[in-house]
């Protein structure tokens, strides 16, 4: 009787799954070809499902993802580069339907209001952005070996895919109706979700190599030599020569002098997907265009007489029916993308809100001796990895924003006088997950007030930032900071929204304005002590601009000093 009550309560106790496991292994004793087909194929599932709940564990939405890898029938046979190829090859499908998707209701709403189509054509360009670098994303994930050496390129586009998603969304912002929006929003986080959990799975790709095999991306600058490996010798000497020795593929000139008197008719000539540098020298004036750098244009540099001499001028802003990503004065959004000596401007003025100067969604794109002259959201740093040196920014609310990987190295950063019931604020980082390698590092720059704030200063508040979105990072490293800034130096966006997923920190800086003793106590707050995690956000770490740098003649230098 105790033996037959033992087995009885050790049965009870083993896990049903288990049980049916053992009780068709039994029946194959006897025999049944069916029955042990049957039982192959449970075992093949559970492993199956082992295998995606173990790719997909630390990713943000791990339903999503365990669900999607299930239906991959070759799971086991897979690779980790593999799997996620897999996973960002079906996001590219999705993303190919949501296109589908907003272009019917494009068609079906036509009448809508100017705003809301805008934000839909937004959303065509934004999406077919996403498909292709998605398509770029696959071809460096082709093996074990490709997916590594890519491992920066991969964070890179991945991240910018995700941006693009949350900026058609963003469009809508101020449609009164915001019916659209309910048509297409479950598909975009669908697809922001997906390249999340993307993201995520490229962490675990990261963490199977050696750190020293990590310092192989990008070849170290020679001590002295100024310049990244990824600016070739000829693009060093673009940015360095004197405009009058430089050979131009064009020229345009308000005056007849050049091949075109527009910028637009310039660009219109130039070759599309090139591999090597084309340089459009722009002639001092003043050139009222607005420029769309489309992502075919590859390798385009523009070069003016300087800062105040060439100027690209326009007005657009969202009080006028644009959106805050179409109301730029020049967007370049092709790779590779150079300029020197040029001014761009927005001056629509303090009291139309929005309105930007230049938008970058160009990946390895420089600035050097350029300024941005606007107010709200001047410059829109929008994705992917960008570099600013010796530039000179000039806003009020939020003029530097967006989620790139970007570094200000040398710059200038000047708040301008704002309307009377506004405050300024130099940054508002645009970051939306935690894997995402974005963030706006601010490197030996001075932060200052531009002369028409200055007889005012006492009637405004100036603030170094505030979280635009969750995970919003920005930091300032070994900066001039001048009095303006609220002893506070940074400002809520609402409520205590992002204030313990943030990251933002101030390193070693100078001048009456960086004093952190009132900083405020965010849990994502800090002072940075530590030269290593300050060292994180140099060019050299943050946009790995070692390799691509150098190739540009933009002098900069990797670490946090120059020596």
């Amino acid at each position: 009787m105790g033996m037959k009550r033992d087995k009885k309560l050790l049965i009870t106790l083993i896990p049903f799954s288990v049980l049916a496991l053992l009780l068709l292994f039994s029946l194959t004793k006897i025999n049944h070809p069916k029955t042990s087909q049957t039982l192959q194929n449970h075992i093949h599932v559970h492993q199956h499902l082992q295998i995606a709940h173990s790719t997909c564990q630390d990713t943000l939405y791990p339903e999503l993802c365990v669900s999607t890898l299930a239906t991959f029938p070759d799971l086991r046979q897979r690779t980790l580069p593999e799997i996620i190829s897999g996973l960002v090859n079906s996001t590219v499908f999705e993303a190919r339907d949501s296109i589908k998707n907003c272009t019917g209701i494009r068609k079906k709403f036509q009448n809508a209001d100017l705003l809301d189509r805008r934000a839909l054509d937004d959303c065509l360009e934004l999406l077919d952005d996403t498909v292709a670098q998605l398509r770029t994303a696959i071809s460096d994930l082709s093996s074990n070996n490709s997916a590594f050496q890519h491992y920066m390129d991969l964070q890179t586009l991945f991240s910018g895919a995700m941006t693009n998603q949350y900026t058609c969304l963003d469009g809508f912002a101020f449609s009164e109706k915001q019916f659209i929006r309910k048509f297409i929003e479950g598909r975009l986080q669908h697809i922001s979700h997906h390249v999340s959990n993307s993201l995520a799975m490229l962490k675990k790709l990261k963490n199977k190599k050696k750190e020293e095999e990590e310092a192989s991306f990008g070849t170290t600058v020679k001590k002295g030599e100024g310049f990244p490996t990824w600016l070739k010798k000829k693009d060093r000497a673009l940015l360095q020569t004197p405009v009058n020795q430089i050979k131009f593929n064009l020229t345009v000139a308000k005056d007849g002098s050049g091949n075109f008197t527009t910028i637009n008719d310039a660009l219109r000539v130039a070759p599309n997907s090139s591999t090597t540098r084309f340089v459009i020298y722009i002639k001092a004036g003043a050139y009222y265009e607005y420029i769309e750098l489309e992502r075919r244009k590859t390798m385009i540099m523009f070069v003016g007489d300087g800062i105040g001499k060439t100027l690209i001028k326009g007005n657009r802003s969202v009080v006028d029916g644009w959106t805050t990503f179409r109301s730029s004065t020049v967007a370049v959004v092709g790779d590779g993308f150079m300029a020197r000596g040029i001014t761009f401007e927005n001056y629509a003025g303090p009291s139309k809100h929005q309105a930007v100067a230049l938008r970058s969604g160009a990946d390895l794109s420089v600035f050097y001796l350029c300024s941005f002259v606007a107010y709200q959201d001047t410059l829109y740093v929008h994705s992917l990895r960008q570099f600013y040196r010796d530039c000179d920014v000039y806003g009020t609310v939020d003029f530097i924003f967006g989620n790139a990987a970007v570094v200000f190295q040398n710059c200038s950063l000047f708040a301008r006088r704002p309307n009377p019931n506004q405050q300024n604020i130099f940054t508002a980082q645009g970051r939306e997950d935690p894997n995402q390698n974005t963030g706006i590092s601010i490197l030996n720059c001075k932060v200052a007030a531009a002369a028409d704030l200055l007889p005012v200063l006492s009637s405004f508040r100036n603030y170094l930032g505030r979280p635009w979105k969750e995970y919003s990072r920005t930091v300032y490293l070994l900066s001039n900071i001048e009095s303006l800034i609220h002893p506070a130096g940074w400002l809520p966006w609402s409520g205590d929204f992002a204030l313990s997923t943030l990251y933002y920190g101030e390193y070693r800086n100078r001048g009456p304005g960086s004093n952190t003793s009132a900083r405020v106590n965010w849990p994502g707050y800090r002072v940075i002590t530590n030269t290593t995690e300050a060292s994180q956000f140099t060019v050299g770490n943050f946009i790995q601009g070692n390799s691509w740098i150098p190739a540009t003649g933009v002098p900069f230098y990797p670490n946090l000093t120059p020596s």
